[in-house]
């Protein structure tokens, strides 16, 4: 019987597992050292603000695993064999070093290994009191910590920055937010959502700070955080600072210590452990293969040597994760798969105004490109539609504090529908719940005056109808 190892319990890895065994009768092992059971990554926020408890973001009962025969191992891996195909475990041991304990064959292996929060060499990162919000155990550390925290700083302005930045101010706790950019994720989204969610978050009583930037990390004679320093020379007094300036594949196990051999393709590469070519992350073909037989990689330790159109090389998101663990789990059972990920979205809450991006919609407008801005008077919803100059159709959408069906938008971008059968047809977009108020007329009375058009509204069909 074909073994399947599957290194890595996050949505990647468990989707892989899951599919293979619907596929195939493998023995399959999915190998962890964060935690026992797969969890709901993105719900760590709510176990610290006591909206639910960690066992709550188990989408599975423990039972599952040994009723579907996908057998779990909690162990940290610390270096692979690829020629004798066999993996090697830490032992913990109170030595600086940490020993081998165990080992496991396999004949195909996945490498689901995720991401890690990057850190830039800042003076005093190591100290006490300093982390991102990644895993289970930065959780856990964050818990610890929290009696202790009076004051708070957070360095970079993205989403992992903001969920950190509410859990912290769920518990009292004073927060200041550093931002480079002059305003929050302006280089990611346009300026005027950049600057909607920027009061949004000012106005939840968190102290954001633009234009400023870590210098260092100013630890007491205990080796505990007590204050940072900013590039311009602040000092601010912290017991806490949550470096949230990105995450990167976590492949470091995998590269060596000596110079590497440097390739000469694009991307450039570099041979880590048994020869897998590593860059950013680990490279994969279309297929999710690596260039080593009988080895995979899926998930955010990924980097597309040929990324699909209009989609990056690296893509460290939940729903693309999803796809490569069944993209490679129909690879592995003799279904040679290429990974097509389709339209890009993504989605996320900014405190209380929810957000979802569908297509392609960057901070500075494209060429050949028109976009159309709608945004309430309260300052707290909008709309953006790119489409096309040219034909008309649409290229993107972002959404804020209005839910829009993803099924929709996925069409609508896919099948190139034009910015007038969107406009026309935009009740069919709209996901919020039944009693909620409507602006679609609104949106509508705008875009007829920007344009000169006398669109007139469709009526929204029944739930179970076609909705494109």
């Amino acid at each position: 019987m074909q073994h399947v190892v599957i290194i890595g319990n996050g949505i990647s890895g468990i989707t892989a597992a899951r599919h293979i065994r619907k596929l195939s009768d493998c023995k399959i092992t999915v190998i962890s050292g964060e935690t026992d059971h797969f969890f709901s990554r993105t719900a760590l926020m709510y176990v610290y603000m006591g909206h639910m408890k960690f066992e709550h973001t188990k989408p599975y009962e423990d039972w599952f695993w040994e009723k579907n025969r996908i057998e779990l191992k909690r162990a940290w891996v610390k270096t692979i064999d690829f020629d004798e195909k066999k993996l090697y475990f830490k032992l913990p041991t109170n030595d600086k070093e940490t020993k081998i304990g165990g080992s496991i064959s396999y004949d195909k292996l996945i490498l689901a290994l995720g991401s890690t929060s990057n850190k830039f060499g800042w003076k005093g990162q190591d100290l006490k009191g300093v982390q991102g919000l990644y895993s289970y155990q930065d959780l856990e550390n964050l818990e610890n910590l929290t009696p202790t925290i009076k004051q708070a700083v957070i360095i970079g302005g993205g989403l992992i920055g903001i969920e950190l930045a509410e859990m912290l101010h769920s518990r009292g706790i004073e927060v200041t937010f550093l931002v480079r950019e002059s305003s929050f994720w302006n280089a990611i989204m346009p300026p005027e959502e950049s600057a909607l969610i920027s009061r949004h978050i000012i106005e939840n009583h968190i102290n954001l700070q633009f234009s400023s930037e870590l210098d260092e990390i100013i630890g007491d004679e205990n080796g505990q955080v007590k204050a940072i320093k900013t590039k311009n020379g602040e000092k601010i007094d912290c017991q806490f600072v949550g470096l949230t300036v990105g995450v990167s594949p976590n492949i470091s196990f995998l590269k060596t210590p000596q110079g590497n051999m440097v390739g000469r393709e694009k991307p450039a590469f570099v041979f880590g452990v048994g020869g897998i070519k590593l860059n950013r992350g680990i490279l994969v073909n279309e297929y999710l293969e690596t260039n080593l037989p009988d080895i995979y990689a899926i998930g955010d330790c990924v980097e597309h040597e040929n990324p699909p159109e209009d989609r990056k090389n690296l893509e460290q998101i939940w729903y693309t994760g999803r796809i490569m663990g069944e993209t490679v789990a129909r690879t592995i059972c003799e279904k040679p798969t290429k990974y097509q990920p389709g339209v890009f979205f993504n989605s996320a809450k900014f405190f209380d105004i929810e957000y979802q991006t569908y297509g392609q919609v960057p901070a500075e407008l494209p060429e050949k490109t028109t976009t159309f801005y709608w945004e309430h008077s309260s300052g707290k919803m909008c709309i953006r539609i790119n489409y096309n100059t040219d034909n008309q159709s649409v290229t993107g959408i972002n959404t804020f504090g209005i839910r829009m069906r993803h099924e929709v938008w996925n069409e609508w971008i896919s099948s190139k529908k034009t910015i007038n059968h969107v406009i026309e047809n935009l009740p069919k977009a709209n996901f919020d719940p039944e009693f909620f108020k409507k602006y679609e007329t609104e949106i509508l009375k705008k875009y007829n005056q920007e344009t000169g058009n006398d669109l007139k509204l469709k009526s929204k069909k029944g739930i179970f109808s076609k909705i494109f």
